[in-house]
């Protein structure tokens, strides 16, 4: 909002949604924004959410995908229904907001920019407890690149983020273990990161920002990792 744009949140939770309007809104009162409770791994609930954002605002211009799960199971404890509801959220829900936004980009006809957000384990394994997880963010990070190779000719550009550990309340969620037969730390501990502290989510605005802005307008297919130099180590 801060850099002009209106503004339509999407999550399963009204109050979530509601919190964070009025966060926006005290922070920035000169672009619009409005929520919509939605569960992106329904079909139904993504061509409500475009309808609705089509009727607020006339167009959709940038996707920004950043609904995941990240339950903390062993292989052993893992069941097929927590597997497949990992999955149904971090990628089929990708797939299903690329598939009907850039359909409606493409009809628009003036391109547009879809961001991703994968995770520093689309790369690289950070903790035993996330396959599913793991599984998942690797599936988004292809997915990304063959849609960017398809949309290019659309003026669509597809780019990655990939963070490392953000504080956010999902972390501090998981933080307790969520009754996991796992134990570990969900997220680097800042003695572990070599820029010596954890990621706030503006880290990862401003690079989001960064692929949504025309200052990008050359890229396409990519992922840049936001993690303090966690993956160096």
């Amino acid at each position: 909002m801060e850099a002009g744009a209106n503004v339509i949140l999407a999550a399963r939770n009204q109050a979530d949604i509601e919190a964070a309007i009025t966060d926006l809104v005290t922070a920035n009162s000169q672009s619009k924004v409005s929520g919509i409770k939605t569960d992106v791994s329904l079909e139904a609930d993504v061509k409500n959410l475009i309808s609705q954002t089509l009727n607020q605002f006339g167009s959709i211009d940038i996707l920004v995908n950043n609904a995941g799960i990240f339950p903390f199971n062993s292989l052993h404890d893992m069941n097929a229904e927590m597997f497949d509801k990992v999955i149904a959220t971090n990628l089929r829900g990708v797939f299903l907001t690329c598939k009907y936004v850039s359909e409606q980009m493409i009809l628009q006809g003036k391109g547009g920019k879809i961001i991703n957000i994968t995770s520093i384990d689309a790369l690289h394994p950070s903790a035993v407890g996330l396959a599913h997880y793991d599984a998942s963010k690797h599936g988004v990070w292809g997915f990304t690149k063959n849609i960017a190779l398809e949309l290019a000719q659309h003026n669509i550009t597809v780019n990655a983020v990939a963070p490392g550990g953000i504080a956010t309340p999902g972390g501090a969620a998981a933080s307790g273990k969520e009754k996991s037969s796992v134990e570990r730390n969900p997220e680097p501990d800042q003695m572990d990161v070599p820029m010596g502290r954890i990621g706030v989510p503006d880290d990862i605005g401003k690079v989001v920002l960064f692929l949504a802005s025309e200052m990008s307008s050359y890229m396409t297919g990519s992922q840049l990792v936001v993690d303090g130099g966690y993956l160096l180590k």
